[in-house]
């Protein structure tokens, strides 16, 4: 405990923002960002924990949604029965709203990497994308700042 309140001290803001950014870029270096957010908002404010946490990790999703994007290219140019396929699902994505998914995929444990890369195949806006994920990240984040911020106030004051 320790260690990660000296961690925490010496990166503040800047270390909540780093580690959602790399925990949000990629599902092969796992990072505990929610905990991260439950614990730094113990100590730092619950507000600007969830805003640095929302921002890093919607700048970390982009990962997704150019890796769609690229793939999208590589199939176009690869297999004309795949575009068939991929016209079909962006209709589907764009019909059925494609904000309301990103926005809701971000602010559950849904699995979001998924909506990254059918949002970048599809070519989704991407000022829309961003905004979307921006939203569900800050909801999802801010409830567990808050959960951390008053959780430890309680912890300390009736335990220690």
């Amino acid at each position: 405990m320790e260690n990660f309140l000296i961690y925490l001290l010496a990166f503040g803001y800047l270390g909540v923002f780093l580690v959602s950014l790399f925990g949000s870029a990629t599902i092969f270096f796992p990072l505990p960002v929610s905990a991260l957010i439950f614990g730094s908002a113990g100590v730092l404010n619950p507000f600007s924990v969830a805003i640095f946490a929302a921002l890093g990790g919607s700048i970390g999703e982009l990962t997704g949604y150019f890796a769609g994007l690229g793939a999208q290219k590589v199939t176009k140019k690869f297999s004309k029965k795949r575009e068939k396929e991929i016209e079909r699902v962006k209709r589907f994505f764009l019909k059925y709203g494609g904000f309301f998914a990103t926005f809701i995929f971000a602010a559950t444990p849904l699995p979001f990497d998924l909506i990254g890369l059918v949002a970048g195949l599809v070519n989704f806006d991407l000022k829309k994308f961003f905004f979307a994920c921006f939203l569900g990240k800050l909801i999802a984040s801010l409830a567990l700042a808050l959960s951390g911020h008053f959780g430890i106030q309680w912890i300390l004051r009736f335990w220690i």
